[in-house]
């Protein structure tokens, strides 16, 4: 077991984990503590195939569910001796090019950069508290959402508004950063490319979802901005809607920005158009309300495909990944249909195919290969902390 990466991705309620090999991707455990703070909590461990080992009862806080992780490797076993720990961490801001060893230096920046991400960096930041105290002597790392999109040029990340905001940090950062670097690199590999080379457009639709233009490698251009809410339209997230929004609803209905935000990412997305902010519930519908919802959620897709096709100038493949990417062959039809003069096209039939690993789904030969690729964060924030260890 000297080899694990023991990876922690800290939520508000939640603590999602799991024992990595980073040379081979394979999986010792994987856990959920769900429901953190409720009347009644759930942990959820699995070694296996086999039955998971459950742990129902309160958890009061995250230092609970982090000792009921550790009660859950005790009892249902691997040993829990890890190399390392990488943590999620949302927002890096400006100060995070790469995955970094954590010390008190590093947790200090993350805490100054909470208020780009006031729901996430302070709940990763309890995590990695927690599990340096867990885990005494054992080096922690960082690995960031936004640092795979500091490669972005000025004129991306870049907003038109005053000086002063800009120097106080508003300018477009990205997400899903940890995704998009595993994801196209095995992109590059179902090719047989070398990636430096490839031109891609990244779909990561979930719950949240981005686009993102890849030129060799890197990220050029992303939908999400200073935080996960403008772009696609997702499942609780507005996405990009006018600017002058919170102003009118501010004088119309004496909303304050608080409630405006609040309600642009939690109570915007597919839940504001359908009541429901699952994906398959929408399709399982079929009304008039459930079909605009779909019409405008593909639309912005399609929208975001085209634009990053021009600043790409040329795209090597489209690649779909996250639960709705992956899943949903309907979603990827109609989010690419009218495309064909641009060289993209989808093949019904490999489109419908039941299949839960990496694949084409476009027809043979087509010029721009559409994929869908399973995404692994866990494994990548395996992979780059393995890669901060001293040698």
């Amino acid at each position: 077991m000297a080899d694990r990466i023991l990876v922690l991705n800290t939520g508000s309620s939640s603590i999602k984990y799991e024992l990595v090999d980073p040379r081979t991707r394979a999986r010792s455990a994987r856990g959920l503590v769900e429901r953190i703070g409720q009347e009644q909590g759930r942990l959820t461990h699995r070694t296996g195939d086999g039955p998971p080992y459950v742990l129902d009862r309160p958890f009061p806080g995250h230092g609970e569910g982090l000792e009921a992780m550790m009660e859950a490797f005790a009892a249902a076993g691997p040993e829990l001796a890890p190399v390392a720990v990488g943590h999620r961490v949302v927002h890096g801001g400006d100060r995070f090019a790469e995955a970094v060893l954590i010390d008190d230096e590093v947790i200090a920046a993350i805490e100054e950069l909470a208020p780009l991400a006031p729901l996430h960096n302070p709940v990763n930041l309890t995590g990695i508290r927690l599990a340096r105290k867990v885990f005494p002597g054992v080096p922690q790392v960082a690995v960031f959402d936004t640092a795979f999109h500091r490669t972005l040029p000025p004129e991306a990340y870049t907003y038109a508004v005053p000086r002063e905001w800009r120097e106080r940090g508003v300018r477009r950062f990205g997400f899903h950063g940890t995704s998009c670097a595993y994801v196209s690199r095995r992109a590059a590999a179902l090719l047989g490319r070398d990636l430096a080379g490839l031109g891609l457009i990244v779909l990561h639709l979930g719950n949240g979802a981005s686009a993102t233009a890849v030129s060799g490698g890197r990220s050029l251009d992303t939908s999400m901005g200073m935080t996960p809410l403008e772009g696609l339209v997702m499942g609780t997230r507005s996405g990009d809607v006018d600017p002058a929004v919170g102003g009118y609803l501010a004088r119309t209905l004496g909303l304050d920005a608080e409630q405006v935000e609040h309600a642009l990412s939690h109570g915007g997305g597919l839940l504001a158009l359908t009541g429901s902010s699952d994906m398959r519930q929408v399709r399982a519908r079929d009304d008039a309300e459930a079909r605009l919802a779909l019409d405008v959620y593909t639309r912005r897709i399609r929208k975001y495909v085209g634009a990053y096709y021009a600043l790409l100038g040329r795209v090597d493949a489209i690649v779909f990944t996250g639960g709705v990417g992956e899943h949903d062959a309907a979603t990827r039809a109609e989010s690419l249909a009218g495309l064909e003069r641009l060289g993209i096209a989808v093949d019904a039939t490999l489109n419908a195919a039941a299949s839960g690993g990496e694949r084409a789904v476009s027809p043979a030969g087509a010029e721009v290969p559409v994929l869908v690729i399973p995404t692994d964060e866990e494994g990548e924030i395996a992979r780059q902390t393995m890669e901060k260890l001293p040698a």
